[in-house]
């Protein structure tokens, strides 16, 4: 199966919220499979019932790639950044218009298997878990992080692809977060149990209602005798207006 193939068959399995690209044609011709934007509405029976309070953008980071010769991997290309700017002005324009947006614009997440080059200088900067090998990105830097903190909504990005890796660094004011090695059909180091990262959105409790995102917290769970819960770190917090 190609890529595409793969993610069109991911997307109609039962229970799957997965697209292959984004519906509606922001970006007509779009680098990738697997680029969309999931919009989190607020609690039933509150004023934001029908609004977006937390938006989670996917990315394909691309797989090999041929640069200057050297075999190396991907990176998100431009389309893909264009998308994502596209999509955050639209939601900053609507919030104009909405006099019951508890937010200044909804806080977001992002999602993409390759890192970008920046995780690396984490090394050098205090973090929340383990770095226990070397961040495997593209050489070619296509500013992604740029993007991002002009955005200045998305709160923190989970990675991949680096199984024996499952830090958080914030850089420029965005967490950066390794979800660490789940599966147990690829590399591993003995004594290193699977883990599987958590993401917990709590909402804020005004007087008669719900409202928008007030904290969102991560942690791991390791795959051993007692599932046991490490790390756990807050990548927020999220100022309500």
């Amino acid at each position: 199966m190609t890529r595409e193939e793969l993610m069109s068959f991911i997307s109609l399995m039962d229970y799957s919220v997965s697209q292959v690209n984004p519906l509606g044609g922001v970006v007509s011709d779009i680098d990738g499979f697997g680029n969309y934007n999931l919009d989190l509405y607020g609690a039933p029976g509150s004023n934001l019932f029908n609004t977006s309070i937390l938006n989670l953008f996917f990315l394909d980071s691309g797989d090999r790639a041929v640069i200057d010769g050297r075999r190396g991997y991907g990176w998100i290309k431009e389309s893909q950044l264009q998308w994502l700017r596209s999509i955050s002005k639209n939601y900053q324009e609507q919030d104009h218009d909405d006099p019951l947006a508890s937010i200044s614009a909804p806080p977001a997440l992002a999602f993409f298997h390759i890192p970008i080059p920046e995780v690396r200088d984490l090394w050098f900067k205090e973090y929340v878990g383990q770095y226990q090998e070397a961040v495997a990105c593209s050489s070619y830097n296509s500013g992604v992080l740029k993007t991002l903190v002009s955005m200045g909504n998305v709160k923190a990005v989970f990675l991949g692809h680096d199984h024996l890796n499952d830090f958080c660094g914030e850089i420029e004011s965005i967490w950066f977060c390794y979800g660490g090695g789940s599966g147990y059909h690829a590399y591993g180091r003995i004594g290193w149990q699977r883990r599987a990262r958590v993401i917990s959105v709590e909402l804020d409790k005004g007087k008669n209602s719900w409202l928008g995102v007030r904290r969102i917290k991560t942690w791991k769970r390791l795959d051993d005798a007692f599932f046991s819960k490490i790390d756990e770190q807050t990548v927020g917090p999220v100022t309500i207006r």
